[in-house]
């Protein structure tokens, strides 16, 4: 899935390569993703042009001059390509959006779980879910305090409310692991059994986390010109790295798999959690 590693290096190379190009046709394959008309989308882009693309959460935000916002949810399995028009498609691409350079930005989506909405400049509210989730990780207005402040209303494990949407937007499985190894806490730890200073750390930790992590993945999904998304994190310290040793202590690093998830972690560097595990 996604995260904001990913998403952020997908629209920091979109704003060097697709900002201002003339739309010149969108073929949109799959329609089963879209919430919109896939007819009102092949008939009203051709002409228009994108403006600086946004992230919010785990949504890319396509701006238009037509005061439009084409945003897009890749969900579990979606992924962004920007190649020559002749480069074979992808099994599963779902969208297609050619430009006058002769580019295309590809959004393929292995399982279908991706979202396509097209709504007014002033209408991501009408995006489901939008004015209730929590705030984005990297929005300024999250500062320590506030984080500290919307975690009292949340019980139960640490990881499982760093992935809710409602708290905060943008961290998923893999990086909630990334971010608690950092933060030396227990994904398992009741949130009521960390300190204030743990909850702060975690903050830290999870801004630390998305500053080492983006740039690391923009070298493995970019070539020169050519952005080409397929999932990598061979680079990651202990998440899916079971059986392996901790880079920080060398103890070897833990995999418990739960709900179709799965978490990895220390047992030495992230003491606690329940006793069972």
């Amino acid at each position: 899935m996604p995260e904001i590693p990913e998403l952020e290096s997908i629209r920091g190379f979109f704003n060097e390569h697709i900002t201002g190009v003339p739309i010149v046709s969108l073929d949109a394959r799959i329609p089963h993703i879209f919430r919109t008309s896939a007819a009102e989308l092949r008939e009203t882009l051709p002409g228009d042009s994108f403006g600086t693309v946004g992230r919010h959460g785990k949504f890319l935000l396509f701006p238009l001059a037509s005061d439009r916002i084409l945003a897009i949810n890749p969900m579990l399995t979606g992924r962004f390509q920007y190649l020559d028009s002749k480069t074979k498609l992808a099994a599963k691409t779902c969208l297609v959006v050619t430009f006058k350079n002769g580019r295309q930005l590809r959004y393929a989506d292995e399982k279908l779980m991706g979202k396509v909405y097209l709504v007014p400049g002033d209408g991501l509210a009408l995006i489901p879910n939008w004015a209730t989730n929590g705030p984005d990780l990297l929005d300024r207005a999250l500062t320590e305090d506030a984080w500290l402040a919307a975690l009292k209303r949340y019980r139960g494990a640490i990881k499982g409310i760093l992935t809710k949407a409602e708290f905060v937007q943008g961290i998923g499985n893999a990086y909630s692991d990334e971010i608690l190894w950092e933060a030396r806490i227990n994904p398992y730890t009741p949130k009521t059994a960390l300190t204030e200073a743990e909850l702060r750390r975690l903050y830290q930790a999870a801004h630390a986390t998305m500053a080492w992590a983006t740039p690391l993945v923009r070298e493995v999904m970019v070539k020169g010109d050519i952005l080409d998304y397929h999932e990598r994190r061979d680079f990651m310290r202990v998440h899916r790295r079971g059986g392996q040793p901790c880079p920080r202590c060398g103890t070897s690093i833990s995999e418990i798999t739960a709900n179709q998830r799965i978490t990895s972690f220390c047992r030495h560097c992230q003491p606690g959690g329940p006793a069972m595990r």
